[in-house]
């Protein structure tokens, strides 16, 4: 069966992206030549899942869509027609969608996020693995990692790694 993998960032306090959205904090652990294995993580998804406001932040980056050659999901709670990237947009339940997503062909899936859909997912306990890479800022306020009403779920420290740039890198598996 195919891993939902919840690849992401986050400040010290749990946020994910200040409350406008914004992501501009990342950049102080920008480091030549280090991308905190995200090429390797990549290279093992074929499949993406976001919500429909990730996937506008990811379109506001500029250039083109970023994950071309991937099967791509936008979840979203209002219809919504094709456009020119390489996407599918969602609005059926995502966690019954995810599961059927699960039990088919293919290789792992990356949750990219954001934190409503991240909650969805987690408790329906369908997130199998959580790469979290801690980022050393405290923003005070922001999108949460998990919003909502997250479930208490366990997990499993897989393995971790601390970076000179202050930024740490957490695998945890369900527990």
């Amino acid at each position: 069966m195919r891993k939902v993998i919840l690849y992401i960032a986050a400040s010290i306090d749990g946020y994910i992206a200040r409350p406008d959205g914004g992501i501009d904090w990342l950049s102080m652990v920008e480091k030549e030549g280090e991308d905190y294995g995200y090429g390797a993580f990549l290279a093992s998804v074929d499949t993406t899942l976001m919500g429909r406001k990730t996937y506008d932040d990811v379109l506001g980056f500029g250039g083109p869509f970023p994950y071309q050659k991937l099967s791509n999901y936008v979840f979203s709670r209002q219809e919504r027609g094709p456009d020119d990237n390489p996407v599918q947009h969602i609005t059926e339940d995502p966690a019954a969608f995810v599961k059927k997503l699960k039990a088919g062909p293919g290789g792992d899936i990356w949750l990219i996020g954001g934190g409503q859909l991240n909650t969805v997912l987690l408790n329906a306990g369908l997130i199998d693995v959580l790469i979290l890479s801690v980022i050393p800022i405290v923003l005070g306020a922001g999108i949460p990692l998990f919003g909502g009403q997250p479930k208490e779920a366990k997990w499993r420290l897989a393995g971790h790694q601390a970076f000179d740039t202050g930024l740490v890198q957490m695998k945890y598996e369900r527990g």
